[in-house]
This record gives C-alpha cells, sequence and structure tokens, in this order.
C-alpha cells in the first residue's frame, strides 16, 4: 500500500424517483457537497463522484485549486469537469 493517508468522508444516498442525491460530508471541517445522478449508476460511480467534488470544494477553499479561477481551459465556462 502506499503510504498515502486515505481520508474518510460521510456518504449519503437519498433516492428520488429516478434519480438519487448524494451527500459527502467532511467530518473534519463540516463542509458538505451533493450531486443528483440516475439511478441507473452505481453506488461506487455516484460516490466517487461526490467526494471527487467534495475534494474540489475542499482544495478551492484551501486556495490549492487550479490556477484557471474555475475557468474550463477549453471554452472559458465555469464548471467542475468530472
Amino acid at each position: 500500500m502506499s503510504g498515502r493517508k486515505r481520508k474518510e468522508y460521510l456518504i449519503e444516498f437519498i433516492s428520488m424517483g429516478h434519480t438519487i442525491k448524494v451527500c459527502a460530508v467532511d467530518p473534519i471541517t463540516k463542509r458538505e457537497v451533493s450531486i443528483v445522478g440516475p439511478a441507473t449508476a452505481t453506488e461506487e460511480e455516484l460516490k466517487r463522484t461526490a467526494v471527487r467534488k467534495l475534494e474540489y470544494v475542499l482544495k478551492k477553499e484551501l486556495g490549492e485549486g487550479d490556477d484557471n479561477n474555475g475557468e474550463d481551459r477549453d471554452n472559458g465556462r465555469r464548471g467542475l469537469l468530472i
């Protein structure tokens, strides 16, 4: 196993018809993010997407994000490419 420490997050799945809302919470900072995905997606796909978004937000708050100020390099629109 690598020497990297693995962070643990709280994950909640909420079924909403044909979609599932996934909330990811960092228990240390209490920062919470959520995503909404199709009910046909696997639990692992939804969890991975929510965790990546949470890690993105945490990095951005610490000032460790991209130096492009959240702009997509291809078309200048804001957003998060996952």
